[in-house]
This record gives structure tokens, sequence and C-alpha cells, in this order.
């Protein structure tokens, strides 16, 4: 399913980009992950305008977020889930640069909850965010992630793990 899956993938995105005026290349590539692998949609932006990029990308990426979720839910409509495929749209490395943030995030927010032995809120993550946050938190060991709030208000909680309980009954909601 990888190589059928990465071209419905280009197929799918440089037909979304063509709705919106803009025409380029998209490129697709399987890159591991936690969750076994994912299909990267890089959107070429050697042909876009600075201003094109900024309008795909929005406001802390939220319009690139948003595409990506549409992906995800569009091209996986009326799949098994075990047939189901993860898309990442990628546009100027942005999903690069933000998971070096997170990944900072993560140590800075492991360092506190260490340091103090209480909860740390993460605010301002979306909810694919979140979920690459329990991710890397999992690596911190006595430690553990929820969710707390409804969206837009929904944070991701580190907290260390309560002495009667073990690390791996840490519980993972976006």
């Amino acid at each position: 399913m990888g190589e059928q899956s990465q071209q419905i993938g280009i197929q799918w995105l440089e037909n979304l980009l063509a709705i919106q005026g803009v025409s380029t290349q998209v490129s697709a590539a399987r890159v591991a992950d936690d969750e076994g692998s994912s299909c990267w949609l890089t959107i070429d932006e050697q042909s876009l305008a600075p201003e094109q990029i900024s309008s795909l990308l929005g406001e802390k990426g939220q319009v690139l977020d948003a595409m990506q979720y549409l992906a995800n839910t569009t091209l996986n409509l009326g799949r098994a889930p075990e047939e189901q495929q993860a898309y990442t749209l990628e546009l100027a490395g942005h999903r690069a640069k933000r998971y070096a943030e997170l990944e900072a995030m993560a140590a800075e927010a492991a360092k506190q909850v260490k340091a103090t032995d209480a909860e740390y809120e993460m605010a301002g993550l979306s909810s694919a965010e979140r979920r690459q946050m329990h991710q890397l938190l999992k690596a911190y060991e006595g430690l553990e992630t929820f969710s707390r709030g409804r969206e837009p208000e929904r944070h991701l909680i580190v907290r260390p793990v309560p002495a009667d309980e073990s690390a791996d009954e840490s519980s993972v909601d976006s």
C-alpha cells in the first residue's frame, strides 16, 4: 500500500493546491516514526512566492495543520483502521523546525517537573503537537502526560508519576 498511498496523497494535495490557485509539485516519502510510518507529502516551495508560502503555512502553521487534517480525514475515509495511512504535510521545513522546538519544550518540561515535583502545563499546542509531546515525553522516566480541557483551551499536562503507580500506566489522550 506504500507506493499507492504516496501517489494518491501527491495527486490529492496537488489538486487541493490547484483549487487554491497554487501550482507546484508535491513529493512523497515514507518516514518511520513511533507509530509505524507516515507518508510525508512535501510541497515544493521553489516555485512559490514568499506570500504563497506564508499563506499556506498560516499563523503558527495553522493552515498547514488544517490541510494535513483534511488529508488524513479524506484519504482514509472508508478504510479499515489497519489500512489507514498517516499523512504529514511539510512546507519550507516547517514540520522539521517545529519538531526540534517540541523536543526542546519536552526537555524543559521534564526538567521543570523533576525539579519542582509539580505539574507542568503546556498550552498552545495543536492536537497533533500534543500527540507528539506525549511520545517525546515517554523517553523521560518517572513522568506521565495527559490532556486537560476542551478545544481550543486543551492543554498538555506533565507531572511526576504518583508514588503508588508505575510509569507505564500513564495515559495518552489528545
